[in-house]
C-alpha cells in the first residue's frame, strides 16, 4: 500500500511539472523559447530572406504590402557592399532591412539625435543595442539640426535614403540643410533615393505642412537646388486608393489612424498613403 502511494505521489509530481513547463513555454520569449531560431544573416542574405527573418514583427511585415521594401531598394540601386546613410530612421523599420543585408560586406550609419534628447531617439538607441545579432554593425551620426548635420566624411557614402521625412524637414524649416549634408557625404556619382508623401498637383506650401502630402514638382525642384539630378521615378508606392482629402492629413491612414475608431475600416481599405519614389544622384565632376 505505501509503495502505491508513493508511486501515485511521484506521478502527480510529474503531472504537475510537465504542467508548469507546458505553462512557463507558452509564455517565453520566442528567443528564449527557441534559440535556434535567431536570425541569422551572411554575404548571401537577399532582401526576401531578410523580409521574412524572426527578427521582424509580424506588425512591420504586415506593412511591406504598402511599402514595397525589396523594389523599392532595389530601384535606388542598393547593393550589399555599400556604405548607406538611413536619414531620420524613426522606430527603424527599414533599419531592420537595411542593417542584415549590408552587415557582410557594407556599412548602415543611421542619424539619431541625442538619446537625452527625446524618448524616441532613446527608444531607437536602445533598439539597436538591444539585438547586436542585427545592428551590431550599425554606426550612429548624432546629429542636431539644422546646424549639427555632419553625416559622413565627406565623398564618403553610396547610398543616402530617406523615408516619409521631408514633410517634417519642410515644417522646421531646414529641409535645404539636410539635402546640402547628403551631397556633401555623397560621392560623386552616388545616389539619393527619396520615398515621401504625394500630394494633389498644385498643392500649396501651407497645405503641405497642414497634411503632410508633399509636391511633386516642389520636391524635385528643393533636391535640384542643392545640386541632386533627377535619374528616375517610380510608382512602386503608388496608392490610388488614397483621396488625400482626409481630416488629419495624412496621419489619418494607417498607420497612425488619428481619427481613431472613426471610419477606421475606411481607412484601413484605403491603406498607407499615395507616395512618390524618386531617385537623384550627384553628378561626378566633368
Amino acid at each position: 500500500m505505501k509503495f502505491t502511494q508513493n508511486l501515485t505521489s511521484r506521478q502527480g509530481l510529474l503531472k504537475a511539472l510537465t504542467l508548469a513547463f507546458l505553462v512557463l513555454a507558452s509564455v517565453m520569449p520566442p528567443t528564449l523559447a527557441n534559440e535556434s531560431e535567431k536570425a541569422t544573416f551572411n554575404s548571401t542574405t537577399t532582401l526576401q530572406t531578410i523580409l521574412t527573418s524572426s527578427h521582424r514583427s509580424v506588425a512591420n511585415r504586415n506593412r511591406d504590402k504598402y511599402r514595397h521594401p525589396a523594389q523599392t531598394l532595389e530601384f535606388f540601386g542598393l547593393r550589399p557592399n555599400m556604405t548607406v546613410v538611413e536619414l531620420w530612421p524613426g522606430s527603424g523599420w527599414y533599419t531592420e532591412i537595411l542593417a542584415p543585408f549590408l552587415a557582410a560586406k557594407g556599412q548602415l550609419i543611421v542619424t539619431n539625435l541625442a538619446p537625452s534628447t527625446s524618448k524616441p531617439a532613446l527608444a531607437f538607441q536602445e533598439k539597436l543595442a538591444a539585438n547586436p545579432e542585427v545592428f551590431g554593425k550599425v554606426k550612429v551620426a548624432q546629429i542636431n539640426p539644422p546646424n549639427e548635420l555632419t553625416l559622413a566624411p565627406d565623398n564618403s557614402v553610396d547610398l543616402v535614403v530617406t523615408f516619409r521625412n521631408i514633410h517634417n524637414w519642410v515644417k522646421a524649416g531646414y529641409d535645404e540643410q539636410v539635402y546640402a549634408a547628403a551631397y556633401k557625404a555623397l560621392k560623386p556619382g552616388g545616389i539619393l533615393g527619396v520615398e515621401e508623401h504625394r500630394g494633389k498637383p498644385g498643392i500649396s506650401l501651407q497645405e503641405s505642412i497642414k497634411t503632410g502630402y508633399m509636391s511633386l514638382d516642389g520636391v524635385i525642384a528643393a533636391v535640384e537646388k542643392a545640386g541632386f539630378k533627377l535619374v528616375g521615378k517610380s510608382e512602386i508606392n503608388a496608392n490610388p486608393k488614397d483621396t488625400k482629402d482626409y481630416p488629419g492629413g495624412v496621419w489619418t491612414l494607417p498607420p497612425t489612424l488619428s481619427q481613431g475608431q472613426k471610419d477606421r475600416q475606411r481607412f484601413l481599405t484605403i491603406g498607407e498613403s499615395d507616395r512618390m519614389t524618386l531617385k537623384f544622384v550627384k553628378p561626378k565632376a566633368s
